[in-house]
């Protein structure tokens, strides 16, 4: 018997909780800061605190670079924005909440 997602209450291999709470997602706004020794790191806020650890591990592998999920914020070393809407995009999460400034 397949096992059934306790949210949604479909089938596992069905379930879709996971994309509806991407969609679901607050504005999400990334920017860049100088660290430490004037390096830039790029900061995405309002990722959900449940997912942030996965976004980030996911983040880190497609841009190829370092950071670290802290305090609900992701931190990526370098200067990422030209390409992180369509990295989240391509991740399931709308276009339209995504902020690049």
């Amino acid at each position: 018997m397949p096992e059934i997602c306790k949210k949604c209450g479909m089938i596992k291999d069905l379930c879709v909780c996971e994309i509806l709470d991407k969609e679901e997602a607050t504005k999400i706004r990334v920017y860049t800061i100088k660290a430490k020794f004037q390096k830039l790191v790029t900061i995405v806020e309002g990722i959900d605190r449940k997912n942030i650890d996965d976004t980030a591990k996911e983040l880190k592998h497609a841009l190829a670079c370092g950071g670290s999920a802290k305090g609900g914020q992701i931190v990526l070393q370098g200067d990422h924005k030209k390409k992180m809407k369509s990295v989240l995009v391509k991740m399931g999460y709308t276009s339209e909440s995504i902020q690049v400034e």
